[in-house]
């Protein structure tokens, strides 16, 4: 299950390096789900600039305890800033305001470009966090940590079967895609395309339906009622309650930040 988001990945956010992740790798992962969580809450609560900022300090040095690679990971997190970039350069264009300049006529105000910058930091400092104190789990032991701390049942079931079968449609799909290369096809933009397209999406879909029933008659055969049996068993330890502890009282200087 662990090969999901990349070949040869064992964890959300695999390095690829071997390493240990510091002293979060020894921390109970229901601990780390929710500490992240808090920490997340507490991010999008704040509204000052001070205090966003302090927010990201606090996810870098989380990031700096946990040892993973300073370069591979802003690199991975820079790829969430690409889905919201547009939307920041938007922002002092349609938000009113006092004007900062003039752009073809388009006034930029300087509370968009305030609220851009709320926006970026705040998104930064919750990926950041949840890539380091979630995304180091393997996916197995993230779904275990979920159904122990009593998330339904379905969802986490939802959630492995996508982790473990997600690589699995890649190479279908890769497989459809050089089937239609062997007979010639070459996209553009053209009916054609469009429409081999959506002959491939719904032949992708045909043939994940055949295979959810073969894998629901396989796992049948082998007793499968509808709950997944855990083998792995998680114990608090003074060292979890000693960072979940720290963690909070980080958050209320957050807060205090924010509101000071």
């Amino acid at each position: 299950m662990a090969h999901a988001l990349e070949p040869q990945a064992k964890t959300l956010a695999e390095t690829g390096t071997g390493a240990s992740f510091g002293v979060i790798q020894g921390l109970d992962p229901r601990m780390r789900i929710v500490v992240a969580s808090v920490f997340s809450i507490v991010t999008v609560s704040l509204s000052t600039i001070p205090g966003l900022i302090a927010a990201l300090a606090v996810s870098i040095g989380v990031l700096l305890m946990s040892r993973l690679p300073i370069r591979r990971t802003l690199k991975r997190m820079a790829m969430m800033d690409s889905f919201i970039i547009f939307m920041l350069v938007l922002l002092p264009f349609t938000t009113p305001g006092d004007a900062m300049f003039n752009l073809f006529g388009f006034p930029a105000s300087w509370q968009g470009l305030w609220k851009a910058t709320e926006i970026a930091l705040t998104a930064n400092a919750v990926i950041l966090s949840l890539m380091v104190l979630v995304g180091t789990m393997e996916p197995v032991t993230l779904g275990h940590a979920l159904y122990k701390l009593r998330c339904p049942e379905a969802l986490v079931h939802l959630l492995m079967f996508t982790i473990r079968y997600i690589e699995v449609l890649r190479e279908e799909y890769m497989r459809l895609r050089a089937a239609m290369k062997v007979r010639g096809f070459r996209p553009g933009t053209n009916w054609h395309t469009y429409r081999s397209f959506g002959y491939l999406v719904g032949m992708m879909l045909v043939r994940a339906i055949e295979r959810s029933e073969r894998i629901l008659a396989a796992m049948k055969c082998r007793g499968f009622s509808g709950r997944l049996l855990l083998l792995q068993e998680f114990n608090l330890t003074l060292r979890d309650y000693v960072f979940a502890a720290t963690l909070c009282i980080v958050c209320i200087g957050l807060l205090c930040l924010d509101f000071a």
